[in-house]
């Protein structure tokens, strides 16, 4: 069995309980994983999370997905329909 190639920080679960937001927020900056032990025990193994998927712009996300029927430029309707035209 071929070892690791670099070998996570250990860190006791007791110390770990009471330095958790510094210990992950050093995982998440180094990306390097933190092994977590009781009695020399591995409990959990704080690893970084993956990297988030790059959201494109919302300008144009949206395009191919409309179909225009007809004259778009056009009264809907004839005048004569529309009461506000009417005295």
């Amino acid at each position: 069995m071929k070892a690791p190639v670099h070998e996570a920080e250990q860190i006791a679960a007791s110390k770990f309980k009471a330095k958790c937001l510094s210990v992950l927020e050093r995982v998440r900056k180094t990306r390097k994983p933190v092994l977590v032990t009781r009695f020399g025990v591995p409990l959990a193994e704080v690893v970084p999370p993956s990297e988030p998927k790059r959201r494109s712009s919302w300008l144009g996300s949206m395009a191919g997905t409309a179909e225009i029927i007809g004259d778009i430029v056009g009264p809907i309707s004839s005048e004569d329909e529309w009461d506000a035209g009417r005295k």
